[in-house]
């Protein structure tokens, strides 16, 4: 994935994922990538592994109790 202007390694996990607490696995993935510092430069090409999703977790909600 091609990085846009100001992006940071979570808003490209979130817009793939859709989930933020991958940054870890991206950046293992990506050695160097931190040296670039927080905002990625633009066109920064980010390799995003294969990572396989939890199933969803159902929400309860109670209106009543």
């Amino acid at each position: 994935m091609s990085s846009l202007q100001g992006d940071t390694v979570d808003r490209l996990c979130q817009r793939h994922y859709g989930r933020t607490d991958l940054v870890v696995q991206v950046l293992a993935h990506n050695p160097g990538l931190c040296a670039l510092g927080p905002r990625l430069p633009s066109a920064t090409l980010v390799e995003l592994p294969d990572i396989a999703s939890p199933p969803p977790t159902p929400r309860v909600i109670e209106l009543w109790r």
